[in-house]
């Protein structure tokens, strides 16, 4: 007698139930997961730009503004488009004609939010930088998952970290970052 091969019907509906289980457990974690990568990616971004800028202004020996541009103008809407550019002719604002734009870093995800506390991060020619503060990068909605980049006068930025353990960024003065 032969015997056919494949499953039965309980033995599929069994295997469906438990891959069920396994997807409701997984799904929250992964969405925890998401956000934390898209923090990290927004961070990570953003400190490339910093040190980018920071790097020109030493190499070009002319001051470079960090800020998000409205015309010429630098606004203080950090969760648009970022842009670092050559103030050749140390104005503090962006003229088509004698600046370069080096680097753009595209706005954040809508909802989320990055604050800073001037309209600009300006970085001269001895790579020591003016407008100094801290960069705070919330995700809406996980306040746990906040991140920042602390300015330093010598051009220096430190990236937050969970320093005690808890799960959670702290800024270089041990304050959790906050929007």
């Amino acid at each position: 007698m032969k015997f056919a091969k494949g499953f039965t019907l309980i033995e599929l509906m069994v295997g469906i139930a438990v891959m069920g289980i396994m997807l409701t457990v997984a799904i929250p974690s992964f969405s925890e997961w998401v956000v934390k990568m898209r923090v990290d990616n927004e961070i990570s971004s953003m400190h490339r730009l910093i040190l980018t800028a920071r790097n020109s202004a030493v190499n070009s020996g002319l001051p470079v503004i960090v800020c998000p541009l409205s015309g010429k103008d630098c606004t203080d809407t950090w969760s648009n488009q970022v842009s670092a550019f050559i103030d050749a002719n140390d104005n503090d604002q962006y003229d088509v004609a004698t600046d370069t734009i080096i680097r753009v870093k595209d706005a954040v995800n809508t909802g989320d939010n990055l604050e800073y506390p001037n309209d600009s991060l300006i970085y001269r020619p001895t790579g020591r930088a003016g407008n100094t503060g801290t960069f705070v990068y919330c995700p809406k909605g996980h306040t746990d998952k906040n991140r920042s980049i602390t300015t330093s006068t010598f051009g220096r930025a430190y990236t937050s970290s969970d320093t005690d353990g808890d799960g959670k960024d702290e800024k270089r003065d041990g304050s959790e970052p906050s929007c």
